[in-house]
């Protein structure tokens, strides 16, 4: 390929890229080139980067090209672009965290663990991506960066709180993107803009420093295809001492095997689980999701009620997270801050210590509860979401009826409780054109298993490309 437009580029996974590299039918540099064009021409229709690094980008690229010139590529990812949701320590970059009350002025010298693997391998780092202030909810919008917009509809959110990594990863500016899972972070916009994106087992990706919203928070890949959430993984997983809670290095490959399909699988379909009021064409995609996995081999089982809402505890844990997080921060400066992270702050700081150990109690008592549900079920399958992609700017698709906008989403926050892994994979489109996400969720450490369904059902039901393509 020679000469290539943005358009031939956009949509090549990391794998493919890498293969053209291999065998020098494209350079690091053209890619890179043809995706800073793409998304100097999009961008200013999504908003999907607090920045772009252009020079040091194309710098980058530079230096990978010559690397493969000498057949010598420095990792799994040489030359590939990658996107920095910010909310990652990334050296000579702030890290604002979607706030303005974070101050630029500040020693930008160290990068988070997985930004520094991804360094390791080789990969160009295009920019840092929008996100809610100090991701606080899963919307697309902050004070620091104005509204995110999905590439599906601009009139729809792309979901949060790795709003612009999903936003860009759709639109075709880049083929992987670091985001971050706290109660739904990566599979509620990857759901939202027809993407698979992965919320490993806690621990299997270090971070640093850690989260206020503590073993809530999951840090993983989002990419355009299930094979690229393997190959990241490969990249960004093992032990890091500034995470002390990082699981220790694992010697394989995260794509080995992930071919091998779901036949023999015992999987369970749970539609509402228990608790949940679900739009009626979500409903409709993903039962016939679940079908498709019978017919893939599976053995599948329609099992409603699983545990009660745990919502009280994830929110009080969240909140309590918030309101560590506002703490720093003069009153006269919480003016600033998004009304509903103040808000949110506001009922942590009520919390006693009794709220939070109990809060911590439930969640633990889910998580030996999904540990028994395991013991006879492999895979548990349910929508990613209740609804679809809001329109742009709203919070609440029932303002009447809900408080929190975990009501829209209550299939995601019970297992970063729970701490297991979990993906979104795309299953269907609405009538108007909105994506529709299935949820896959593996027993504890099982990531490989969930990552092997996933790719199973994507090969068995391809998603069509974003019209913005």
């Amino acid at each position: 390929m020679t000469d290539p437009s943005d358009r031939d580029i956009a949509f090549l996974t990391a794998r493919e890229l890498v293969a053209h590299y291999r065998r020098k039918t494209l350079s690091p540099v053209e890619v890179t080139q043809a995706l800073l064009t793409r998304l100097d021409r999009l961008e200013p229709e999504i908003n999907a980067f607090v920045l772009v690094a252009r020079e040091s980008a194309l710098a980058e690229a530079r230096a990978a090209e010559a690397r493969w010139a000498k057949g010598a590529p420095l990792g799994l990812v040489d030359g590939v672009p990658v996107t920095i949701k910010d909310l990652f320590l990334t050296k000579s970059w702030p890290t604002l965290r979607g706030s303005t009350l974070v101050k630029r002025e500040q020693d930008w010298t160290e990068d988070a663990p997985p930004v520094a693997r991804l360094r390791e391998h080789g990969a160009v780092l295009l920019g840092k991506t929008t996100m809610p202030e100090f991701g606080w909810k899963a919307l697309g919008d902050s004070p620091l960066t104005g509204i995110t917009r999905n590439p599906w509809s601009l009139a729809h959110t792309p979901g949060g709180s790795s709003a612009g990594a999903a936003a860009a990863l759709a639109a075709g500016v880049a083929p992987l993107a670091l985001g971050t899972d706290g109660g739904g972070s990566i599979r509620i916009p990857c759901a939202f803009c027809g993407l698979p994106g992965l919320k490993p087992s806690f621990g299997r990706v270090p971070h640093y420093p850690p989260s206020v919203f503590g073993f809530l928070a999951h840090t993983g890949p989002m990419a355009r295809d299930v094979g690229d959430l393997a190959l990241m993984l490969n990249v960004i997983t093992g032990a890091d001492d500034r995470d002390v809670y990082a699981l220790p290095p694992e010697r394989r490959d995260w794509t080995e095997g992930i071919e091998d399909g779901v036949k023999g699988l015992r999987i369970a379909f749970s539609p509402t689980l228990g608790y949940a009021r679900v739009d009626g064409e979500i409903a409709a995609a993903t039962a016939a999701a679940a079908q498709r996995f019978a017919e893939l081999g599976a053995a599948v089982e329609t099992v409603d009620r699983l545990f009660d809402n745990p919502a009280r505890a994830w929110l009080t844990l969240w909140w309590a997270g918030a309101a560590r997080a506002m703490s720093v921060f003069t009153a006269e400066e919480r003016w600033r801050a998004d009304p509903g992270l103040e808000a949110s702050a506001r009922k942590g700081a009520r919390l006693s210590a009794l709220d939070y150990v109990a809060a911590d109690v439930a969640r633990n008592a889910l998580a030996l509860a999904m540990a028994m549900f395991h013991r006879r079920y492999d895979l548990l399958l349910t929508p990613s979401v209740a609804v679809p992609a809001l329109k742009a700017g709203e919070l609440l698709t029932d303002p009447a009826t809900q408080k929190e906008w975990i009501e829209w989403s209550p299939f995601s926050y019970p297992f970063n409780l729970t701490r297991q892994p979990a993906a979104s994979v795309p299953c269907g489109l609405t009538k108007a054109g909105l994506p529709i996400g299935l949820q896959i969720v593996g027993r504890m450490y099982d990531d490989a298993l969930v990552l092997r369904a996933a790719r199973a059902f994507e090969r068995a039901a391809p998603m069509p490309r974003c019209p913005l393509a």
